[in-house]
């Protein structure tokens, strides 16, 4: 998932070299877990690391089980983040690192652990077939392909199921008019709506408000962590808060069914 418009923080050395003598420090009374800790790890498949709930979600589809997210569920731009001695503890003993192309900080947090972990970089789009090949993929890194494969019949099942169900709702039976914010479309192919526009990440400007109105579409689906407020005001078209991150659970369905709740409520008026 292409990220543009995107604030990325810079994290001074002398904090990144703070955090190593932490883990250093740490590490010297634990041992290096290359015995009996490493076994366990190995038994229950990979340690993954996971930056925030997102990268989480799609690695538990994938199958792994043992997963630790970094950035708490609560943090409105994952961004912004200020990573913590414990995250590099945690990267410490990973055998994968998930991160997407707007958090730098994932590999500067690997680096200063000193981990051997893999880093992955994830396409980060609930688009449903980036998500099919994403979970696909991870599950051949993590050697867990049969229980991605299982994940991906229960998730088809279920897309499938609230598409028709969103279909059933159209107003007036027609695909509706819809704008979208540059990370939320998938949803709106998630509706089988009509994406006139789309917008963002950066707040829309006079003469975008004027090229977006004209198409006038009937709902706009905001992306509600990245939310500029009122996008078309004067439109007269309804806004929809789309939520992009799952919860703690990390589970990426409540994610689909979330949005096709607040998609049916704008359509039935």
């Amino acid at each position: 998932m292409a990220r543009t418009g995107v604030r990325i923080p810079h994290t001074p050395k002398p904090v990144l070299l703070a955090l190593s003598a932490v883990l250093a420090l740490t590490a010297a009374g634990c041992g290096d877990g290359s015995s009996d800790g490493g076994g366990d790890s190995k038994k229950d498949g990979p340690v993954v690391v996971a930056t925030t709930t997102w990268e989480g979600a799609f690695a538990k589809a994938a199958g792994a089980e043992n997963v630790t997210v970094l950035v708490p569920s609560s943090t409105q731009h994952a961004p912004d983040y200020d990573p913590k001695p414990s995250d590099l503890a945690a990267v410490a003993k990973a055998d994968f690192v998930l991160y997407a192309p707007f958090e730098p900080y994932a590999g500067k947090i690997k680096d200063a652990a000193g981990s051997k972990a893999e880093l992955v970089k994830v396409d980060l789009d609930n688009d449903a077939g980036k998500v099919r090949g994403e979970v696909a993929r991870l599950g051949g890194l993590f050697g867990t392909k049969s229980a991605a494969a299982d994940w991906r019949k229960t998730f088809d099942r279920e897309y499938a199921a609230l598409t028709k169900d969103l279909k059933a709702s159209w107003p007036g039976g027609r695909s509706p008019a819809v704008v979208s914010q540059v990370f939320t479309t998938w949803s709106a192919r998630m509706a089988g709506a009509r994406t006139v526009g789309t917008y963002g990440p950066e707040a829309v400007t006079p003469a975008q408000l004027a090229r977006l109105s004209a198409k006038k579409p009937a709902f706009v689906l905001d992306n509600a962590h990245m939310s500029t407020g009122k996008v078309l005001p004067d439109s007269g078209a309804a806004q929809v808060k789309i939520v992009n991150y799952p919860g703690e659970d990390l589970d990426l369905l409540p994610v689909y069914r979330d949005a096709a709740a607040a998609m049916k409520k704008a359509m039935k008026g």
